[in-house]
């Protein structure tokens, strides 16, 4: 089969790979109908990546139609088509049956792409581990875009946004408008923000936020209008989308006393010299972490099928799998609009 497979830096390539196979009765192999290019893993195609292979096949982001199962599997057949959450879990212990699969029990825990142990998902086929719990059927009023969009985008979005507190009435920041953070933002209305203030340095993707209804900033003037805005007090909620010293700094100084910081941008340094003193002064609620897809997936299933919540308009391309390296390039660079790349078969 053919695949999109990590060499070094910025040298994404597509080509032949050995076909997947079942390696547990558990595990089933699945077609990609659909697969796209993560944020995060831009950190793998610049070189920052999580493992010392090469040659492995990359990405956590697809949908496809089950084409065989081990004898073990009992929740999905042939035919179905599935989405798979980006990060998979052993699908048996307590952590993972109430979805929270990053804390599995029986480090059972992992996501796809980030080596040779578990291999990508943005190749023609790829294996499933415990896919009774790892591959999920799309449901009933949910498109193929918007299941793409949820196997991590979209949850980690409402993920950041739940873990900012964000209530009826609250006054919201996300600073970061890649595809993650305008997902951020829409959560951030269903959840019953009044204002949202969306901050980021490119100009389309603030228009993107307008769209949505949001307050549209430029990190240069940020801070300066919405103390003016809140005569002082500044923000109830901050969701930072980056990951850099310099955002998580400044999601910290835009948050009010007693309010909250939820950070998911993959972070990008080892160290980070957290304001304590002024925290515990303010009292503020500072939450990091990256998200357990299948958690989110019961409340986002009934938004997407309701229309509340439209992830698919944030697909700015679509491209066959051997245009794999330009679509790397072009999300790196942010060219043409590039925001979620989605890639088909040949």
């Amino acid at each position: 089969m053919k695949a999109l497979r990590y060499y070094g830096a910025r040298d994404i390539r597509h080509e032949a790979m050995d076909d997947p196979t079942l390696l547990s009765e558990r595990d089933a192999l699945v077609k990609m109908t659909g697969c796209s290019i993560c944020g995060s893993d831009l950190h793998i195609y610049h070189g920052h990546g999580f493992s010392e292979d090469v040659g492995f096949c990359v990405g956590h982001e697809a949908v496809g139609e089950v084409v065989e199962v081990g004898r073990g599997v009992s929740r999905v057949r042939v035919g179905d088509k599935v989405m798979m959450p980006a990060a998979v879990g052993c699908g048996a212990c307590r952590s993972c049956l109430s979805g929270v699969v990053n804390t599995c029990e029986n480090r059972g825990g992992g996501c796809y792409g980030l080596s040779a142990n578990l291999q990508g998902v943005q190749a023609e086929a790829f294996r499933v581990p415990a896919a009774d719990m790892n591959a999920v059927r799309i449901p009933d009023g949910v498109s193929e875009d918007q299941a793409l969009m949820m196997t991590d985008a979209l949850a980690t979005a409402w993920y950041g946004a739940r873990n900012a507190d964000i209530k009826p009435g609250s006054s919201v920041a996300v600073i970061g408008l890649g595809p993650i953070g305008l997902m951020a933002v829409d959560s951030a209305f269903v959840m019953g923000a009044h204002v949202v203030y969306a901050i980021d340095p490119i100009a389309e993707r603030r228009a993107m936020a307008e769209q949505s209804g949001a307050i549209t900033l430029h990190p240069d003037e940020a801070l300066e209008r919405i103390k003016q805005d809140t005569k002082g007090f500044k923000l109830d909620c901050v969701v930072e989308v980056v990951g850099s010293d310099a955002t998580v700094d400044f999601a910290l100084r835009l948050v009010r006393s007693r309010g909250t910081v939820s950070v998911i941008g993959v972070q990008q340094s080892r160290r980070f010299g957290f304001p304590l003193e002024r925290a515990f002064a303010a009292g503020l609620t500072f939450r990091i972490g990256t998200c357990s897809v299948p958690e989110e997936l019961p409340a986002l299933f009934p938004l997407v099928q309701s229309g509340r919540l439209r992830p698919e308009r944030y697909i700015s391309h679509r491209l066959p799998l051997s245009a794999g390296e330009e679509a790397y390039r072009l999300f790196d660079s942010r060219e043409a609009g590039a925001l979620k790349m989605v890639l088909h078969p040949d």
